[in-house]
């Protein structure tokens, strides 16, 4: 019985394996991508980075400059993130078969939340820059878009792994919907929320800067002047500014789950 199961695990793993390399092959052979040339063009591109991505002392001049964009991009992202997640949890608690009012709710919460969620951070930039043209508002609301449709999936999904037998006594008492939820669902699913928050305050810290390339804002902006005017030695110690504030804040989150987990 057991050597029938190992064949059986080879063969979904063979099997499994080739698709994986048809796929790529076919792939490959429609967007007309060489893998070996690829690999080839590395130590060229290696090459040109070294050479020319290099924190000079021209560019510290600058680092004040960067700093400030740095910080108010860091803050867009928290605010984004804060705001969307205060939304998600009321849109959660309503698309959730745990605490949901009504089918009806619960069809329009999940909706909200695929719509959003499944339109790229990008995307939502591009959509967003016509309406509001280029400034911090359409970075920030870019970043809520998608920011409200992740958090409502997450929320959704915690709330629905909530032990349903504190909810089942409290309704069994005769307790409100409000009391339901505030004594049974919420200090449940609070910390996994709180988890899920600190990991999209990362996220959009990363697409931030993207968003600022296209909206004209924070950092990224800042980034692409630097970038099309080929002044490289900025552009590398903006890069290095955005990674140490990545890693910085993704220390301070895993430091934060580990005490609330």
């Amino acid at each position: 019985m057991d050597e029938q199961k190992m064949r059986k695990g080879k063969w979904q793993a063979t099997i499994f394996l080739l698709v994986i390399i048809l796929m790529t092959y076919f792939a490959s052979s429609i967007t007309q991508f060489n893998l070996l040339e690829s690999i080839t063009t590395i130590p060229q591109a290696i090459g040109w980075m070294v050479t020319n991505l290099f924190i000079t002392g021209e560019a510290i001049t600058k680092l004040p400059g960067i700093i400030e964009k740095l910080t108010e991009t860091i803050f867009m992202s928290i605010a984004a993130t804060t705001l969307a997640a205060v939304l998600s949890i009321a849109l959660a608690l309503l698309g959730s078969k745990t605490t949901k009012v009504n089918n009806i709710f619960s069809v329009i919460a999940r909706f909200i939340a695929s719509f959003s969620r499944n339109i790229p951070v990008v995307a939502w930039s591009l959509i967003l820059l016509i309406s509001f043209g280029q400034n911090s508002v359409t970075g920030f609301l870019a970043l809520f878009v998608g920011t409200l449709g992740f958090l409502t999936r997450a929320f959704i999904e915690t709330i629905d792994e909530a032990s349903p037998s504190s909810v089942e006594a409290l309704s069994a008492t005769g307790a409100t919907y409000f009391h339901i939820v505030n004594n049974a669902v919420i200090p449940q699913s609070l910390p996994q929320m709180i988890s899920w928050i600190l990991f999209m305050i990362e996220t959009n810290i990363r697409s931030a800067t993207l968003v600022g390339i296209l909206t004209g804002t924070g950092i990224g902006y800042m980034f692409d002047i630097y970038y099309k005017n080929m002044n490289y030695d900025v552009v590398a110690l903006i890069t290095f500014s955005i990674v140490i504030a990545v890693i910085v804040i993704e220390l301070l989150s895993n430091k934060i789950r580990k005490v609330i987990l």
